[in-house]
């Protein structure tokens, strides 16, 4: 095969989808970490699926389009750093194809070789070893095969870059210590090699099926529509009767916003109707064109439509924090901080791109800032500024729940942006964070010894300890994590999760005020599944 079009790019996708599918539980095990976590292997298949189901109905042709909007379903439904590096490779990779009707091996090595340009910029601090290290390798190859064989087909393309991929995946133990200790290849690597394979197979005239036992579950992820049903009547009153063109206009700029548009002018009114994942771009769109007699928006994911006309008006709050949490108790416990709006979510459920921006067209805000409280999700958030240019948005880098939280206590709700900024950022680096949680499987880590069920107790991101007793665990964790620091710090903050009550709490309270008499401690049950404790130093 010499070229490939659009009608071909959908074939190498699907394909690709279904091998992910098919290999996103081996993927998940290959964490390093033995935690209950997001889980790379589901992430990056979330987010392809997100991909896949927005070129489904396409009927353009053209690669360039169905590359770019696939790139787009991408970006909004990247979830963890895993899927939004994948993101931005298929980004760069849609930008380097953007227009082009028909494509070569070597507009796919260009392709792949401004992906990975694109997706290494998008990391502060970009890590080899992972699945940075295979693209760019893989990418490399495939390109300098194409150089030294213009003729080459887009089998032969295909061939070197799984290939190279492959190799450079069983090299990352050697780039990745832990990897090496812990005994598994790069999980991130690993999803990206199952993606281009699907491409492979597909190419090669064998698309991959999805496998019987993952059928049901995409089934209901197809089946399941996303984004906003938004229906507007608009008085036309800052229209006249040569504003013909301007309507077409704001026909040709809400085509870009959605699907199913539908725009028609009706005794003296403008009716609107679209299929749309920004409610609130659409709302601003529409709004220089008249005044709103109603404004109707029905989640079409299932729940009830509601009229917003009263909110269009109103004067915006001066700041607006999104935090990420999960259980009642620590939800409250943010909203009581200061936090204005929850992304339900965390380490055991990573919240996509589209959730942030979703929840970010609900809000009337001259600054909006977002504590994402885990470092798998900061990427996912970070995405937005892309997604939404026009709102002025700042992600807080806050890794931990108890992070998350003394940065609130630092916002000054009448403070400057840059002084609140620098504040909430200092106060969220000062904090050591612990949680205990329990391992899904036996394994090695830094010397300690960890069964499966066995309760770890991890401190920025190391686990100190594991033992059979989450109390146990806890215990640990707080003298790993009060050693020499009585200088410095003066507040343990302690959290419990599902299953924990008053009284653990007030245990491991009496234990610290016994042994640590200088260290203040305030107790709270956060109801969080999963994690037994969060631990806060402060």
């Amino acid at each position: 095969m010499k070229k490939m079009n659009g009608k071909d790019l959908k074939i190498l996708i699907e394909s690709a989808g279904n091998n992910l599918a098919n290999h996103h539980h081996h993927i998940d095990a290959l964490n390093v970490f033995p935690v209950p976590d997001g889980d790379t292997g589901t992430n990056m298949h979330l987010t392809f699926t997100s991909g896949r189901e927005q070129v489904k109905e396409m009927k353009s042709e053209s690669f360039g389009d169905v590359a770019k909007v696939f790139s787009r379903g991408l970006l909004m439904g990247a979830r963890g750093n895993s899927g939004v590096i994948l993101s931005q490779v298929f980004r760069g990779f849609a930008q380097s194809t953007d227009k082009k009707v028909e494509i070569t091996a070597k507009d796919l090595a260009a392709a792949f070789m401004r992906g990975t340009e694109v997706a290494y910029r998008a990391i502060m601090k970009p890590v080899e070893g992972t699945i940075l290290t295979v693209v760019r390798e893989s990418s490399a190859a495939a390109n300098e095969m194409v150089e030294k064989n213009p003729e080459a087909t887009i089998e032969e393309f295909f061939e070197v870059l799984v290939q190279e991929a492959e190799e450079s995946l069983k090299r990352t133990p050697d780039l990745l210590p832990v990897l090496k200790e812990v005994g598994v290849l790069d999980s991130g690597g690993s999803g990206f090699v199952e993606v281009i394979r699907g491409f492979k197979e597909a190419v090669n005239g064998h698309p991959v099926e999805l496998a019987e036992e993952n059928e049901e579950d995409t089934e209901t992820e197809e089946e399941k529509e996303v984004g906003y049903r938004t229906q507007i009547h608009l008085m036309e009153d800052r229209l006249s009767k040569e504003d013909n063109d301007k309507v077409e206009k704001l026909r040709m700029k809400l085509e870009l916003l959605g699907e199913n548009l539908i725009v028609r002018e009706e005794a003296g009114r403008l009716l609107v109707s679209i299929n749309t994942l920004m409610p609130g771009q659409v709302l601003n769109a529409v709004q220089r064109y008249g005044t709103f007699e109603k404004v109707q928006i029905e989640n079409l994911a299932g729940e009830l439509g509601e009229s917003i006309v009263e909110d269009v008006n109103l004067e915006p709050l001066e700041y607006a924090i999104i935090a990420v949490s999960s259980g009642e108790g620590l939800n409250s416990m943010f909203k009581d901080l200061g936090a204005t709006h929850i992304v339900t979510g965390g380490q055991t459920m990573n919240p996509s791109t589209e959730s942030f921006c979703q929840m970010i067209e609900k809000v009337k805000a001259n600054h909006i800032l977002i504590l994402p409280n885990n470092s798998n999700i900061s990427l996912a958030a970070e995405q937005t500024k892309d997604v939404l240019p026009e709102e002025d948005i700042h992600v807080i880098p806050t890794k931990s729940i108890p992070q998350g939280l003394s940065a609130l206590i630092a916002f000054d709700p009448e403070g400057e942006l840059e002084d609140n900024l620098d504040a909430m950022k200092e106060a969220a680096e000062h904090v050591v964070s612990g949680s205990v949680t329990y391992s899904i499987k036996d394994t090695s880590i830094d010397g300690v010894e960890i069964k499966a069920g066995d309760y770890m107790g991890i401190m920025d991101k190391k686990i100190v300890l594991s033992t059979p007793m989450a109390y146990k665990s806890a215990k640990g964790l707080v003298d790993a994590m009060a050693q020499d620091r009585q200088d410095e710090y003066s507040v343990f903050t302690l959290i419990g999760g599902e299953g924990v009550n008053d009284s653990d709490l007030e245990l491991l309270k009496h234990y610290i005020n016994k042994k640590y008499p200088d260290f203040e401690v305030e107790t709270y049950l956060g109801e969080q599944p999963v994690y037994s404790y969060f631990i806060g130093l402060d």
